[in-house]
């Protein structure tokens, strides 16, 4: 079973994403920001999976995902990025600094089991 940590100011939207994810027997952590989910990973804890929203307040998924890639301890987590409001320039910065996958809001458990596997491939 795959930890996968869920970091999403979405409250409707983490929770569909979690419920989705427990169909494909995952089990999901809901972060509400960006800031929780790096205390966390400083304190040693390390998801197989994040999933991370782009907008968020005062530190973006984009941020996290810069500050993920960065630490020798946890840039080979496999990292989807997920949006609703996401220009082609968004999508480009996200792909550079590291984001192994994209999807966009409203997702489907499709796109989001596809987004998940491309992630986990691309590190091997």
């Amino acid at each position: 079973m795959r930890a996968v940590w869920i970091v999403d100011d979405d409250d409707e939207m983490s929770h569909a994403v979690k419920l989705m994810l427990q169909l494909l027997d995952c089990e999901a952590v809901i972060y509400r920001d960006a800031r929780s989910a790096a205390r966390q990973l400083m304190a040693g804890g390390r998801p197989d999976v994040m999933i991370l929203d782009i907008n968020m307040p005062e530190v973006s998924g984009i941020d996290l995902l810069e500050f993920v890639r960065r630490r020798q301890e946890t840039q080979d987590i496999p990292i989807v990025m997920l949006s609703s409001e996401t220009t082609d320039l968004q999508v480009d910065e996200a792909m550079k600094l590291g984001a192994d996958a994209f999807v966009f809001k409203p997702v489907t458990m499709e796109e989001l089991e596809g987004a998940i596997e491309r992630a986990v491939a691309a590190h091997g």
